[in-house]
């Protein structure tokens, strides 16, 4: 018996898309959405670690950014930054004196009360002179502060030594807590006869959240990474 041709070639087309059924269906389509899920949480990721990077990175430049600015604009004489020990010997001056003013700005993020002791105080060159200044925190939580200090007019800077200064130092308060914190200093009796009046002037800048800020970067990291092995299951 003679087969049909045509009844073969049905049979072949049959068999061909019984095949290709069966290889789609053996072939797994990809999840484009599942996919995009975790790059896009890697991307925010990224985001977050490099918005707090730059966060850490202007807090910590911001005391240097204000010695900087005070440069430009003539208005930074910088005193020492470490303690000094007045020179055995040294005389004062009681010929003469110079009339010393104190001030204190604070920087617009810092909840704090700081202020002088005392406004002016007459001094003569090559007196030891003791003095303070007064610090409340009036916020909820505790913070650390950083005063930088300045004295103009700039000529005079060189001749202003602080013996103690809380300047040298972060300054801790908890919340509510107040302190005293002491400055003591002298002026050096070759001061020229020209400058009759110096201005110490400190800035107090909020450093808490620079001070954190390396913690904070690891923790949203190891936090995000945590999302993301919850999104990828």
């Amino acid at each position: 018996m003679t087969n049909n041709p045509r009844d073969t070639s049905d049979s072949d087309a049959k068999q061909d898309n019984q095949g290709k059924q069966d290889v789609k269906q053996g072939i797994k389509q990809p999840d484009l959405h599942a996919k995009s899920i975790p790059n896009s949480s890697n991307k925010l990721v990224g985001y977050l670690v490099l918005s707090v990077i730059g966060m850490f990175g202007f807090g910590f430049a911001l005391v240097p950014l204000y010695d900087v600015m005070c440069d430009a604009l003539g208005i930074n004489g910088k005193t020492n930054s470490e303690s000094v020990i007045q020179p055995q010997g040294m005389q004062p001056d009681y010929s003469r004196s110079i009339r010393v003013e104190f001030m204190s700005h604070i920087n617009p993020d810092m909840p704090w009360d700081f202020v002088p002791e005392k406004r002016t105080l007459d001094v003569h060159p090559g007196e030891v002179i003791q003095t303070q200044y007064l610090a409340l925190n009036r916020s909820s939580e505790p913070l650390v502060g950083q005063a930088v200090p300045s004295v103009s007019p700039g000529e005079g800077a060189t001749y202003f030594n602080k013996i103690e200064c809380f300047c040298f130092n972060q300054q801790a308060l908890a919340a509510s807590e107040n302190t005293v914190m002491p400055l003591i200093f002298y002026i050096e009796p070759d001061i020229p006869d020209s400058i009759h009046t110096l201005t110490l002037s400190y800035t107090l800048f909020n450093i808490t959240h620079s001070l954190n800020a390396e913690p904070e970067v690891v923790e949203v990291a190891s936090n995000m990474r945590s999302t993301d092995s919850l999104v990828a299951h």
